[in-house]
């Protein structure tokens, strides 16, 4: 496995891995509770992660002309 493929545990990680630390209701952040906006935040980084590991893996630059 590529070190750079490795790039698509973090949002696993975000979502699962910090979930018992984000579980609390209190502060509120845009209105939502913490932990609704902890959900939201990596449903939105999620993507960009996976853009980011898809850029960088050498295997998808065969059929790119530049």
């Amino acid at each position: 496995m590529k070190y750079i493929q490795l790039l698509i545990l973090i949002p696993f990680i975000g979502f699962l891995g910090f979930l018992p630390w984000a579980n609390r209701v209190e502060p509120y952040v845009l209105g939502m509770p913490f932990l609704l906006f902890w959900l939201v935040l990596w449903m939105v980084l999620s993507p960009i992660v996976l853009v980011i590991v898809y850029k960088l893996d050498p295997d998808n630059r065969e059929g790119e002309t530049e």
